[in-house]
């Protein structure tokens, strides 16, 4: 059985407070799932003080980051903020937790870059240690990476045994990584290169989104069908004339225009072609949860009025 689809949107740049309880008010109206934040060096508010925000201007709209760098928080201190939130939103919270990819932001801030395979590592402790913070009482973890003390970490989320944890990637360790521990996986680009460019379109394509599944499952194994599948799109846009556009746009990515409107993480065309390939992901790779950038939430919310939720 498919599981209904669900939408997400971002927060973008330095909103004031007025216009972020407008704008994730208009959301949760509109049918959107969730808010959520990502995490860099740029000009935008720190993502768990804005997701605080946005929080507490809404009921129901879920408040979740994606994805959160884990190299810039020991994971101790990250747990006693995200159990915060979670409290503070009535259980609201989705984490979203990587090992951080973006060259550009350690390098300007001084922190050190090391080979993907020793941060999925250390990643992979992590989320054990923010598991022993929301767990009950006092716990002690020693890996590689951290050291833990019969440390009781305080408040507890009120989602049990954790708020859903979410994780993203494109390569083949670190969606393993995600098929044994998260609840939702996204699919993403592989971003090896440390920014989204024409190296990044190749791993985007169907016929590469067809091997990250196959990962996945694999090591997932049995828990495959408990969780929750989502793609960014990084394109969305409603037009007439999907293909001119693609073929605009699909060169500075590496890829055809044909690739790029076949892919899960461009959404381009009129709003019945839209719904159709957002229905043809799901029937294909079984992607459900889609992520949206800020700027397209209200240009696509002709689409998700059509299929949030069935």
């Amino acid at each position: 059985m498919s599981r209904p689809f669900r939408f997400g949107f971002s927060l973008d740049g330095l909103d004031d407070p007025a216009e972020i309880a407008r704008r994730v008010r208009w959301a949760e109206d509109a049918g959107y799932s969730s808010v959520v934040m990502t995490d860099h060096f740029d000009e935008r508010h720190g993502p768990l003080v804005a997701l605080t925000a946005a929080a507490v201007a809404t009921k129901a709209l879920r408040v979740g980051t994606l994805v959160l760098a884990n190299d810039y928080r020991h994971p101790a201190v990250l747990a006693k903020e995200l159990a915060s939130l979670d409290v503070i939103s009535g259980g609201r919270v989705e984490i979203g937790i990587g090992a951080g990819w973006m060259t550009s932001d350690y390098e300007q801030a001084g922190i050190g870059l090391d080979r993907p395979r020793v941060r999925i590592e250390r990643l992979d402790e992590a989320v054990s240690v923010l598991e022993g913070c929301f767990g009950d009482g006092p716990f002690d973890f020693e890996g590689d990476h951290y050291r833990i003390s019969g440390l009781e970490s305080w408040p507890k989320p009120v989602q049990k045994p954790r708020p859903p944890l979410l994780m993203a990637g494109g390569g083949h360790r670190m969606l393993a990584l995600a098929g044994r521990r998260a609840d939702i996986i996204g699919i993403n680009p592989s971003l090896h290169s440390g920014a989204i460019d024409e190296h990044a379109g190749p791993t985007a394509t169907a016929e590469a989104t067809d091997g990250k599944l196959e990962v996945v499952r694999e090591a997932a194994g049995e828990r495959f069908g408990s969780i929750e599948l989502q793609t960014r799109i990084h394109l969305a846009v409603i037009t007439d004339d999907a293909h001119s556009l693609a073929a605009a746009a699909a060169p500075a990515f590496g890829i055809t225009a044909e690739q790029a409107l076949n892919s899960p993480h461009a959404l381009v065309g009129t709003v019945n072609e839209c719904v159709a390939r957002i229905e043809g992901w799901r029937e294909r790779w079984g992607i459900s949860y889609i992520s949206l950038m800020g700027s397209a939430a209200e240009e696509m919310a002709p689409v998700v009025e059509r299929l949030a939720g069935r």
